[in-house]
């Protein structure tokens, strides 16, 4: 079978080399009757890139790290594809790596991703600490991270402003009446949690709705089960309990239902995210959603953007989170306490 060059297709295309290369990494400034003759070409002769060769070319790896805790996180999904669609339209591959919140695992991605020599990588997970950013900047890979520092030479952040929709929120349930509030965090120690359970504490307390109580727990379906036990045995029950990520909100609904608590008409539920399941839950959940597809496609940008720039100076980047109304949320009723059976 015989393999076939990039100066094979230049010819068969009756184009420069140049021409091609600039065709297969989707340069702008060619025209479509061009880049059509020299794809035609591409997918008639069966050519693929040489990556191997481009690298001894430019110096330059093709390749972009995406680094996330776990890739069964419904989380992640949609902030994998924004990443990966524009690294694609640009012409990169996506080196994919979880850490399942495990040091050793964390330490071997972080070997992994300077071996690779990857351009850039955008760490969108908690499990990894400032050492990381050392070992990745002296290597002179570009990094960016979610809510974690303040951008630097080669380093860029992105803030999620979970502010703005726990605000709408608290302002939703207020108006329903709900005067006692209970919240159910992230796991302790993970700084998305710590920061979304500050600011939940926070804004509850400035608006009258001192939360009580306000537990932790993990990210998966089943979480909520220990943090409802514990509310349904406070000495006062809540009317609403915000939750740090959907998931937990969805277990917590699953465990009130079997205590033979009604979601909403004994107690409202907020969670965080809106997640593509969530109008699917009974009820549908009300639930403060966040960009994680802007995320993704704001990553690759934060990167690109700073690997640009002469000085790669990083820079600092902002994500709204918005309020999202289901049937999840109703208005406050005075009741007797309701008692797990």
């Amino acid at each position: 079978m015989m393999v076939y060059t990039m100066k094979d297709v230049a010819q068969r295309a009756k184009v420069s080399p140049a021409t091609v290369s600039r065709v297969l990494n989707k340069a702008s400034y060619i025209s479509e009757e061009t880049r059509k003759r020299v794809l035609d070409i591409v997918d008639e002769v069966g050519y693929y890139k040489n990556v191997h060769a481009r690298r001894l070319a430019t110096g330059k790896s093709d390749l972009f790290g995406l680094v996330i805790s776990e890739i069964a996180n419904p989380f992640f999904p949609e902030v994998i594809r924004g990443f990966q669609s524009v690294a694609w339209d640009h012409g990169f591959d996506v080196l994919l790596l979880n850490t399942e919140f495990d040091k050793a695992r964390t330490e071997t991605v972080i070997h992994k991703l300077v071996e690779r020599d990857v351009r850039g990588v955008a760490i969108l997970t908690s499990s990894i600490d400032n050492s990381a950013t050392v070992e990745l900047t002296d290597a002179g890979i570009g990094v960016v991270f979610n809510n974690f520092c303040m951008s630097d030479k080669l380093v860029s952040n992105i803030s999620v402003d979970y502010s703005r929709g726990i605000s709408q929120a608290i302002e939703h349930v207020a108006k329903l009446g709900h005067l006692r509030a209970a919240v159910i965090a992230g796991p302790e120690g993970n700084r998305r949690a710590e920061n979304i359970k500050n600011a939940l504490v926070d804004r509850l307390s400035k608006k009258g709705m001192r939360p009580s109580p306000v537990t932790s727990s993990n990210y998966r379906v089943d979480s909520g089960a220990a943090a409802v036990c514990e509310i349904l045995a406070a000495p006062e029950m809540p009317t609403v309990i915000f939750c740090g990520s959907d998931l937990i909100a969805m277990g917590a609904m699953s465990t009130l239902e079997e205590a033979g608590v009604r979601v909403p008409e004994d107690i409202s539920i907020v969670g965080i995210g809106n997640l593509p399941f969530t109008f699917l839950a009974r009820p549908p959940l009300t639930t403060i959603s966040v960009p994680r597809e802007e995320l993704g496609l704001t990553a690759f940008h934060a990167l690109e953007k700073m690997l640009q720039l002469k000085r790669h100076r990083g820079a600092e980047y902002t994500l709204e989170t918005e309020l999202v109304v289901r049937k999840s949320t109703a208005p406050a009723m005075e009741r007797k306490q309701v008692r797990k059976k």
